[in-house]
């Protein structure tokens, strides 16, 4: 059984792909680092795949954040985005450390580790506070950051 240890959390910013926009936060394991390559490596895969999920599942805000983990096994992307209003929808990308391609992650359907569980909690708060109200503000929602250093 493997003992809980905080992790640092770091606020990327904003990516915009297209009309798309998401807020992008990293998380790095105990001896770990969250280097160029990686957050490069991630922004590759949400511009390749997001916009073509996001159109076929449709009813989106345009909305949503991502999650770049290199963790003690591998690194984990994992891409957020909300419809219906109040829906989260999720994509990962987990790839082992020395590995040429990532997981199937249709033989693996993982959702999130416990440190990554944290961040999504934060973000549903954010979304519920912002843009389930009366008047939704999608610029509040961007602006405003999960506020945990570390998770």
């Amino acid at each position: 059984m493997e003992v809980y240890q905080p992790r640092a959390v770091s606020n990327l910013g904003v990516w915009h792909i297209g009309d798309i926009r998401l807020k992008v936060y990293g998380i790095a394991a105990d001896g770990q680092e969250l280097t160029d390559g990686i957050v490069r490596k991630a922004q590759g895969f949400a511009r390749r795949e997001l916009p073509v999920l996001m159109a076929a599942v449709g009813e989106d805000d345009g909305l949503g954040f991502v999650i770049i983990h290199p963790g003690d096994l591998g690194v984990s992307v994992l891409l957020h985005w909300w419809i219906q209003g109040s829906v989260l929808c999720q994509h990962i990308e987990r790839t082992l450390w020395g590995a040429e391609t990532p997981m199937d992650t249709a033989t693996r359907p993982v959702i999130a580790c416990v440190w990554e569980l944290g961040l999504i909690d934060a973000e549903q708060r954010i979304w519920r506070d912002t843009m389930m109200v009366p008047q939704p503000d999608a610029d509040a929602y961007l602006n405003a950051h999960a506020s945990m250093t570390e998770v």
